[in-house]
């Protein structure tokens, strides 16, 4: 049996405990590990061989023992590193592990390519923990090799059950609206619900809003034409350095002449040069910040192009620079303009709070239904407002009004005319894309007609519990928690609930604006020890999801973590790295010592000692 002295047990454990440090701050601040050469001549040697130079040059201790290791106790190899980093990842997980415990979780599944070009599927788990406060947490990602209904099945549920997580305790799903997804038949939740028929299904709601306003660009010609034409506003003054520079000083001008004449006021901060915004293709809320800068930057705009047009090297750029100016500066233009942005402001405070963490589905309903009636108050009474705003810009920046009292031709083709050119603008534009907006809001969020949710209104503390209804609440258990309500449970949930009415509804401190802030306040309270079963159907309510904006948070981390010079990094190497990043508490707190004991058990088991 080999004997070590127990000066060279200390040794290692220093030598270990610095890799381990190293490991823990590079995962944790999303850093490469490893060097394009490691040996001893090259000046960089990568982050980690760095960092314990740095940690030796700091300390005379750890740079004895560094450096008096034998070649094969260093403790620096990258399989190693490794298992280091995996001994973390693994604490990390028991620690989310053991605050899920034994509540009912809703699983929140995307898929999306990494820099390597391998599909990557993101699993967050949405729980109530211990403490009444609703909790999203990412949990696992995964290289799956294609994105079929039945391969994301089976890696969710490996995940599932190799921490064991039963699915039998799922009582939500949340998914975009793709085919894989949600097919009636054959999606993953239809899979999932043939093994938990009560793990609901509710396809997110930020997606939704989303292809609500799509679809209304697409039906109305004269905003796909707007939008069409800001992309080609957008791409010609940002599409070279030259012309972003000019973008800048032309603004830089603007503001200095704006200050002088006093028609601004200067103050820290205020009157930032700024440039224009590219809106992308899967957020709306970057079409709202294009146009809003755009609307700021419009007159800046108008000046750099007319600059292009005077100084294009050629006949075509000219022509195609006057031809995006003439857009730009027509009455059409203008309108959609300022309309878009009065639509995407009411969008975007729904848009927003869709995509808040602690976002519980009555709330978001609720922002949905003032959404609806916002919307609806601009078609009935914000005409008028509306057209003096946009004379207004229009008197200011020159742009040419049109006679609204003229009569208005659509197209030599058609032949159809409208008594005035305020007619077309108001019904066949402003009253046409509101009502298509509220066609698709009402038909993408119509959960009133959904038992489900219409039940779970009666829990709402909104309004001192104005929706409160016994029945309802009794109802919502019954019929759709069947597995997690007896009929004596449903029994003692109705005798609760007379006491709650009595009791808890009448308390000011329970006068909250949420069902995930009155959750919080029945366990704080430990009015939760009273009402057992009426917190645990809060607890199934609020596992309900909203939305997969998270989950497109830990795509964002996936990108930082693997990069394209890091675009070989192993599956489950960036797994580990995933955890740690992205759980920071987590791993901070992770005791440095019990890794040192459970590496040397891991090595143990693996070749004990003769």
């Amino acid at each position: 049996m080999l004997v070590v002295s127990s000066e060279e047990v200390q040794k290692n454990r220093l030598r270990l405990k610095t890799t381990i440090t190293s490991v823990r701050w590079l995962a944790l601040q999303g850093c490469s590990f490893r060097g394009h050469n490691e040996s001893c001549k090259p000046l960089n040697r990568g982050n980690f061989l760095e960092m314990l130079d740095a940690f030796g040059r700091l300390n005379k201790d750890v740079g004895e023992v560094l450096n008096s290791a034998a070649r094969n106790n260093k403790y620096t190899s990258p399989e190693e590193q490794k298992e280091v980093l995996n001994i973390m990842a693994n604490r990390v997980r028991q620690k989310i592990r053991g605050e899920i415990g034994d509540a009912s979780i809703c699983i929140l599944v995307d898929e999306a390519q990494d820099e390597s070009k391998r599909e990557q599927m993101a699993l967050i788990l949405r729980f109530v923990n211990s403490s009444g406060i609703l909790t999203k947490i990412f949990f696992a990602i995964k290289s799956v090799r294609d994105t079929t209904s039945l391969t994301l099945k089976h890696a969710v549920s490996d995940i599932l059950v190799h921490y064991n997580l039963q699915a039998q305790k799922m009582r939500g799903q949340g998914y975009d609206g793709a085919s894989n997804m949600r097919g009636a038949w054959n999606g993953l939740h239809a899979l999932f619900l043939k093994e938990c028929p009560y793990a609901y299904y509710i396809h997110c709601f930020a997606h939704r809003l989303q292809l609500t306003l799509v679809s209304a660009a697409k039906d109305v010609r004269d905003i796909w034409d707007f939008f069409s034409h800001l992309d080609n506003v957008v791409n010609m003054v940002t599409s070279s350095p030259k012309r972003i520079c000019e973008l800048k000083i032309t603004q830089r001008r603007e503001i200095e002449h704006l200050l002088e004449i006093g028609e601004l006021n200067s103050g820290r901060g205020a009157h930032q040069i700024g440039n224009l915004q590219r809106a992308g293709t899967t957020r709306w809320s970057s079409h709202y910040d294009s146009v809003k800068r755009l609307i700021d930057m419009y007159g800046v705009t108008c000046k750099v192009l007319e600059h292009l047009m005077e100084h294009s090297p050629n006949i075509s750029c000219q022509a195609e620079v006057g031809g995006i100016y003439k857009n730009i500066t027509s009455f059409e233009f203008v309108f959609v303009l300022h309309y878009m942005r009065r639509i995407l402001s009411i969008t975007d405070i729904l848009c927003q709070a869709l995509q808040k963490k602690s976002q519980d589905i009555l709330t978001a309903m609720r922002f949905v239904y003032t959404t609806k009636s916002v919307i609806q108050e601009l078609r009935e009474d914000g005409w008028e407002e509306f057209q003096q705003e946009v004379i207004s810009f229009c008197s200011k920046h020159d742009v040419c009004l049109p006679d609204f009292d003229s009569s208005y031709r659509i197209g030599r083709s058609h032949g159809r005319e409208y008594p005035t050119v305020e007619n077309h603008y108001h019904y066949d534009v402003f009253n046409k894309a509101i009502d298509f907006i509220q066609m698709e809001l009402n038909t993408r969020f119509n959960e009133t007609s959904v038992e489900l949710l219409s039940l779970s209104f009666s829990l709402d503390p909104k309004n001192s519990f104005e929706s409160f209804n016994m029945d309802d609440i009794c109802k919502l258990a019954e019929k759709f928690y069947p597995q997690d309500f007896t009929k004596q449970d449903i029994y003692s949930l109705r005798i609760e609930l007379q006491h709650y009415h009595n009791d808890v509804i009448s308390e000011p401190r329970f006068q909250v604006s949420s069902l995930s802030e009155l959750c919080q306040e029945l366990v704080s309270s430990r009015r939760s020890e009273n009402y057992v079963m009426l917190t645990r159907l809060i607890y199934l309510v609020l596992t309900l999801p909203v939305s997969t904006a998270i989950v497109e948070r830990a795509f964002s981390a996936m990108k930082h973590v693997k990069t394209a010079i890091r675009n070989k990094m192993e599956d489950g190497f960036l797994t580990d790295c995933m955890i740690i990043y992205i759980k920071l508490e987590f791993a901070m707190n992770i005791d440095i010592d019990s890794i040192i004991d459970e590496y040397y058990a891991i090595k143990h088991r693996r070749a004990p000692f003769k």
